[in-house]
């Protein structure tokens, strides 16, 4: 479904220069749910971008079908593939309704019963009819996220790119989303990238997991490895231990990597 070989990508210039990403490479399978996981700044989010045609000043090379992707996409690219961001907050428009949110992507691909998709994917959600109507303001966080998910499946996309889906939500809220996302998944065959720094998050949703540092890829492991502790990096034990709650002791022993 996607590869990416050698990817880099370059911020500022003079002492500002931030080399952000350094030939990252990865192959996401048809189907499958890919996690990439590190702390803020490591560059998992700026994968996603690179992908999603967000930003475009990369190098190297991202196939999707094994077709090369240029810098920039066809309207088709946009059918196959979609973005759920972090903030639901800042990600619907405040002054549109949740009708209006989900057929303007039907209008703009020209696919027509837009009623019908936008009844049949707010049910998918778990959202009723009696959302439909409503402005972001109206909606918890929660809802705001699912709908930010129901607007990226109108489309039928092939894959989806997760950016952080539920840090911006409640716990209690947040495994709602995560389940939501997983059933999804098997009812119409979806393929996953999912961005976190949780790593219980991706163990939850993800079939194997790349560790990012820096800009780099430092371990590629599955999720049976990660369950069993099964880990080569010191930096890799570090996120799995602070994943596990506030540890005083733990924190001390820290190392910078």
């Amino acid at each position: 479904m996607l590869q990416i070989k050698n990817l880099n990508i370059t911020f500022g210039h003079g002492t500002a220069k931030n080399h952000a990403l350094k030939e990252i490479s990865l192959s996401v399978q048809r189907g499958e749910s890919c996690g990439l996981v590190g702390e803020s700044g490591s560059g998992k989010s700026t994968v996603l971008n690179c992908i999603s045609g967000l930003l475009n000043n990369w190098s190297g090379t991202i196939n999707m079908h094994g077709k090369a992707l240029q810098r920039k996409r066809r309207m088709e690219f946009y059918r196959k593939v979609q973005m759920v961001f972090q903030d639901p907050y800042g990600s619907l428009h405040p002054r549109h309704t949740v009708d209006t949110t989900l057929k303007e992507p039907v209008a703009i691909h020209g696919l027509g019963n837009a009623n019908q998709r936008v009844e049949k994917v707010l049910s998918e959600v778990g959202l009723g009819p009696q959302f439909r109507f409503r402005f972001p303001h109206q909606l918890s966080g929660g809802q705001r996220q699912r709908v930010a998910v129901a607007r990226a499946l109108i489309l039928e996309p092939e894959l989806l790119l997760l950016d952080e889906p539920t840090s911006a939500l409640d716990v209690s809220i947040q495994a709602e989303v995560l389940n939501l996302l997983k059933d999804i998944r098997g009812k119409r065959q979806l393929t996953y990238l999912l961005v976190s720094h949780n790593l219980a998050v991706v163990a939850h949703m993800c079939d194997k997991i790349l560790i990012m540092n820096q800009g780099e890829i430092v371990e590629k492991i599955t999720c049976a490895q990660l369950q069993r502790g099964d880990l080569q990096q010191q930096y890799t034990r570090q996120l799995l231990l602070a994943s596990k709650g506030y540890n005083r002791t733990a924190i001390d022993q820290f190392q910078d990597y």
